[in-house]
């Protein structure tokens, strides 16, 4: 377990806009990156969703050493059912209530 720390923790998000203006102008963090993908994620972590999706990376410093927040944002989906979303990124793999579900290409170690 030494030397392993959280990359980063994903939150789903109806709100896009609402969300990252929360979190930029509240919080202070600053917008790392934004990504958007035309379908679903080839990994399975963003669950069962094959539509339109993006990601946005954000923080209190650079993801090389600092944990930082995703923000992801699927088109189509305006609600999620609470708390049945909520992942973690260690070093590159998938960790949370969804590993079951929707990380099975993913390691729990």
């Amino acid at each position: 377990m030494e030397g392993r720390r959280p990359l980063h923790y994903v939150f789903k998000l109806a709100e896009r806009e609402k969300t990252i203006k929360f979190y930029t102008e509240i919080l202070g963090m600053k917008v790392l990156r934004h990504e958007e993908f035309e379908g679903g994620c080839a990994a399975t972590c963003n669950g069962p969703y094959d539509n339109a999706w993006s990601k946005t990376m954000v923080g209190y410093g650079s993801e090389d050493d600092h944990v930082v927040i995703e923000l992801t944002y699927n088109y189509g989906i305006n609600s999620y059912e609470l708390g049945n979303d909520f992942l973690v990124r260690v070093r590159g793999k998938c960790t949370g209530y969804q590993y079951t579900q929707h990380c099975s290409s993913c390691s729990r170690e």
